[in-house]
Order: structure tokens, then sequence, then C-alpha cells
């Protein structure tokens, strides 16, 4: 049996481990700032003073990743780092030197990139080792756009294989799975884990992820983070490896809303490579930072009782979400707790397009030299986990194109009918944005298949193509395991949700870092 077949099982830290760790108290500096919960302002404050350089943030970072990716509490979060991250702190160290100025708006911010995103410099695997060594031709979009605006690609992040999963982050690449730092025997929700517990550790300052059905709000939630799925068409999805392209999204996952902002500003636009995106520049505000407002007046937001009120949802997971409604009152904003949605459990049905066979092909169609060209290739390689190869296997079925498979004509014109039946609720209730929990129940267990999961993303937004971000709501269990407010709006509201996530945020402050990745000692 080799190491595909056998994850590392979850473990809670003993106290005689947590005591060999270095007090939190201590506090972790690089340069003249404390590393822990670093933002992108805060850095860049730093940079232009001469009191922080690119190169000492990177060291810092890599140094982290070393002692907790890697060793100590083992988070199995990062598959690769970049080996030149370094060189190219050093070139934007030199030009801040020579010009005075940042080279823009992410000047030496190093990132974590799940591994689904194409990299010209590193392979891109989508976490199966069937890819292993695959490299692209070029960066995709956002990955290019963000090095563009200053950036550093730090890290490629585990995910759930082939971002089949919501519930757990494991796969091929990687033995074992990927560990919430919250409590190492819980999981990370899939299938951005691996970008989610790499930030909410502090082993990068901020990352990317993607999201099909959960993968950038879920992890998110589960890891204390602001997690934003745009609406389809504003963000491009040239060079993500598909799951189902119709429905695929890139985005940003961070420690506070105002960094996550920083990046979907950079990221958002239209893209000659991504039709879809067409009217993206034309739709997009002119910055989302200006929307980080802490008044909510004249908003009306709609309570969807429908996804939180499940018979299991976690006591305490609702008890956050009640507690929220009197903070965007006190805000200003109206919370309209009898919100419903008509025929709601009919519209969500039958709106799928199982295509990732098409999608998967195609994109392996446009990789160099690519180590399999055919799901067939990736089903008979044995080089996938043992629990993710029936789904690849499922997918085999696909036949034709989404254009001519029955599955999918159908999905698209129920699709539209779930567009349209969402938007007649809110104006019929005359809200601007919807609140539920982004999962009714806190992160699992490692291993926990069979008890309630909760995750509440797979509906509305990704059959809808509407807008949904994830803010942290506060803790669980003793105020030990995370849980996330989700907040979505109709199509190009980002704007709207993004000051209710950041007024939610500026008032609440509920995020705070995980126990078992504590500063490093100088």
């Amino acid at each position: 049996m080799n190491h595909f077949d056998m994850p590392r099982l979850g473990r809670i830290p003993t106290l005689a481990v947590l005591l060999m760790l270095p007090s939190m108290a201590a506090g972790q500096s690089v340069g003249s700032v404390e590393l822990m919960e670093l933002t992108i302002a805060d850095a860049h404050e730093a940079m232009l003073a001469r009191t922080l350089t690119s190169r000492q943030l990177v060291q810092a970072y890599l140094a982290r990743i070393d002692a907790y990716d890697r060793n100590g509490p083992t988070i199995n979060a990062i598959i690769m780092t970049n080996p030149r991250a370094l060189a190219r702190a050093d070139s934007l160290d030199r030009e801040l030197r020579r010009t005075g100025e940042l080279t823009g708006p992410l000047h030496g911010i190093p990132f974590i990139v799940k591994d689904n995103y194409d990299t010209h410099d590193m392979p891109t695997t989508g976490g199966s080792a069937s890819l292993a060594g695959s490299m692209a031709a070029n960066d995709a979009y956002q990955v290019r756009r963000i090095r563009e605006a200053g950036a550093i690609v730090l890290a490629k992040s585990n995910l759930a294989e082939f971002a089949f999963t919501a519930l757990e982050t494991v796969g091929s690449m990687l033995p074992g799975w990927t560990f919430n730092p919250y409590a190492l025997n819980r999981v990370t929700a899939g299938s951005s884990g691996g970008t989610a517990a790499a930030v909410t550790a502090n082993m990068g300052l901020i990352g990317l992820g993607t999201d099909t059905g959960n993968s950038i709000r879920g992890p998110s939630s589960h890891n204390a983070l602001v997690g934003i799925r745009s609406t389809q068409g504003l963000t491009s999805r040239d060079g993500i490896m598909p799951l189902y392209a119709h429905r695929d999204i890139g985005g940003p996952m961070g420690r506070t809303v105002e960094d996550a902002v920083r990046v979907f500003d950079v990221i958002a636009g239209s893209d000659p490579e991504d039709p879809v995106t067409s009217e993206a520049d034309e739709r997009r505000a002119e910055s989302y930072m200006e929307y980080l407002d802490t008044h909510l007046s004249g908003i009306r937001i709609g309570v969807v009782g429908q996804i939180a009120y499940k018979e299991s949802a976690d006591p305490e997971i609702l008890m956050r979400f009640a507690e929220t409604f009197a903070v965007l009152e006190r805000l200003g904003a109206t919370v309209v707790r009898d919100f419903h949605i008509q025929g709601l459990d009919e519209l969500r049905r039958g709106t799928g397009c199982s295509r990732f066979r098409y999608d998967i092909e195609s994109y392996l169609a446009d990789i160099p030299n690519p180590p399999v060209s055919t799901l067939q290739e990736i089903a008979n390689s044995g080089r996938v986990y043992r629990t993710v190869l029936p789904t690849v296997e499922r997918f085999l079925s696909f036949e034709g194109t989404p254009d001519t498979n029955e599955q999918c004509i159908q999905g698209r014109a129920r699709e539209e009918r779930f567009r349209e039946g969402l938007r007649a609720a809110m104006a019929e209730y005359e809200v601007q944005a919807l609140i539920y929990p982004s999962w009714s129940n806190p992160p699992r267990l490692v291993g926990d298949m069979s008890t309630p999961h909760g995750d509440n993303s797979q509906y509305p937004a990704p059959p809808t193509g509407f807008p949904a971000l994830t803010v942290p709501m506060g803790f669980v269990r003793d105020g030990t395991l995370p849980a996330g407010l989700q907040v979505l709006g109709d199509a190009w509201s980002e704007p709207t949700l993004i000051q209710i996530a950041y007024a939610f945020e500026q008032a609440t402050m509920h995020r705070k870092p995980p126990p078992t990745t504590p500063p490093l000692t100088n």
C-alpha cells in the first residue's frame, strides 16, 4: 500500500507538545512590524519607511512554513514553496530603493496560491499525483494580475484532489489530510483548505482559492477568514484548472475584509481569454475599497431561515447567527427576519451539469507535454487517492459537450428559474442582501463522514452565479472552533456585500489566530 492510500490520522496536541511551542505572548517581529496578523497596509507602511523589506517578509513566512507545516503541528497545507520567491523579493526591494515608491498595490506581499492556478514557474497539480510535474506555459490570469501588482507567489497550497469535495482537504499529491490549525483533529473543509490553513496560521499574508460550490467560503469559514466569491463573470477563470467551468470562481482568502478587497480590486475585470468576463469592466466598481464603510443605514438584509434553521444545525452556530442581527441593526441596517424564498427546494433541484470530463480534457489540451491527456488516463494512472478514484470514474460517463449534453441543457434552464425566483423574493421583501451561516455545523473531526456537515454554500450562489462572501461570525466549543457569516446578493452587488462584511467585522473583531501556530522566537 503506497502513501496515496494512507492519510495521516488526525491527532489532538498533548499539553506537553503545546508547552514546547513558543509563547503566544512573545510576538514575532520582522523588521519593525509584528508578523502575526500583519495586514497589507501595515506591511506597505513599514516598507516605505525602510523598516521592512520584502526579503525579510518572505524569510519570516518561509520559517513559519518550515516550523509549522513541515514540522511541529504539521498542518500539511503546502505542496511546494517557490524557489524563486527570495529572488523576486530582492528585485522588489531594489526597485523600491531606486524609486522610493511601491511597484503596485500588492508590492512585496507573499501569497499562498491554491495548486489549481497555473503558474509558469511551478507545477500545477490540482492536488493529484497524476499531474505531478505538469507545467503550464503561462500564469493564470489572476496570478499574472497579482504579480503585475507586485505580489510574490510564496507557495502552492494543497486542495481536495481536483477540488471534488467541500468536506475535507485530502488527495494524492500530499500524504494525508490538511489539518485545521484551530484544532488539529478537525478538517479545514474543502477544497481550498490548504490556502485557508496556511493563511490563518500566518504562513503567508493572504491567498487565492477557488470556489465551484463552497471552496472559498467553506474553508474561510472553518478557519476564521474572509473569502470572496464574485459574480460569475466579474473575475477570470483563465488558467484555473476546472471542476465545472460554468461555476468555477477564483478569489481572495484573507484575515481581514480590507486585505481581501485589496486583492479583489486587482483581480476583478475583463479578460479577453475568458468570454464570460466581457461585461466585467463596465460592471465593476472603480475601486471596491470605497465600500469599506462602517455604517449600514438604508440597507435591508434578509435572514434566510430556510437555509439557517435546519434540524441538524448546531445550536451554538445558531446562537452566533442570532447575535449578528443586533449587530447589523446597531450599524443601521434593517434585518428582515421573516424573509422567505417561495419554492426554494424545488428551485435548487436539477441545476447541475457534471462536465468535469469535458473541462479537464480541454484544460489538459493547452498544457505542454502533460503527464496525462484524458480523464481515462487519470483513472488508469494509479496516482489518484483511493477515495477520489470512484468520483473520477463516475465522471467518465459524461458524453458530448456542455452545449449538447441533456443534463447541462436542462441545468441551465433551471439555473435561470433559480435566479428569477431568488430575485422575486428579494424584490418582494425589498432586501439588498441575504445572510445565513456559511456552515451550520463546526468543523468535523478528521475522518468523520457521517455526522451533519452543515455546508450551506452549494446554493444559492453557484447555480445563480450571484456573489457571496463569508466573514468571521465568532467561535463555538468554548471559543475554539470558528464559524462564518455568509452574505449574498444579486449579480454585481459586491459593493453592498463588502460594506456589510466590513461594517460587521469592524464592529465585532471576531478574528483571532489559531493556538497551534504561535509566534516563533526571533
